[in-house]
């Protein structure tokens, strides 16, 4: 039997936990580190390059923070943090930037009347908000439709 194997870049094991694929995107992204913080040492302070850089890896690590524990959720923004030293640039927490995303992918499959998932989006008769989809693990609760509604229910309406 296999642990765990890589497709399509993430990697999956068989209790369908994110640890190993966390760990391994935190290893990738620490090497790519290694190289932005030799960069600062030999004082090359082009900083639109050394943000660009940023950019690019730690964009990588927010796809990888929806259904994950708490603990893999630190290793993920102690990266981000690191990044943010490097870049000496701000940059949003790690929960902002899933929070974001997962609002604008609900967004788009609400515009797009022949998305497969607009089924899951059905407002209440009030039509303001949305109808809560009924959970009974943690697992669904944290998956992304479930997320998507609480997220759109909780957010200011326009």
């Amino acid at each position: 039997m296999v642990d765990s194997f890589k497709f399509l870049g993430v990697t999956i094991t068989n209790s369908l936990s994110w640890s190993t694929h966390v760990d391994a995107t935190v290893k990738k992204a620490q090497q790519r580190l290694y190289f932005l913080r030799k960069l600062k040492k030999f004082s090359i302070h082009s900083h639109k390059f050394l943000q660009k850089c940023h950019r690019e890896h730690p964009v990588r690590l927010h796809y990888s923070s929806g259904n994950c524990s708490v603990q893999d959720r630190k290793k993920l923004q102690s990266v981000v943090n690191s990044a943010q030293r490097i870049t000496q640039a701000c940059h949003p927490h790690i929960d902002s930037v899933y929070t974001s995303r997962c609002l604008r992918k609900a967004d788009s499959i609400i515009r797009d009347p022949s998305h497969p998932g607009i089924a899951f989006f059905q407002t209440l008769p009030s039509g303001r908000r949305y109808r809560s989809l009924k959970t009974r693990t943690s697992r669904h609760r944290n998956s992304f439709f479930p997320t998507a509604t609480r997220l759109l229910n909780d957010s200011p309406s326009d």
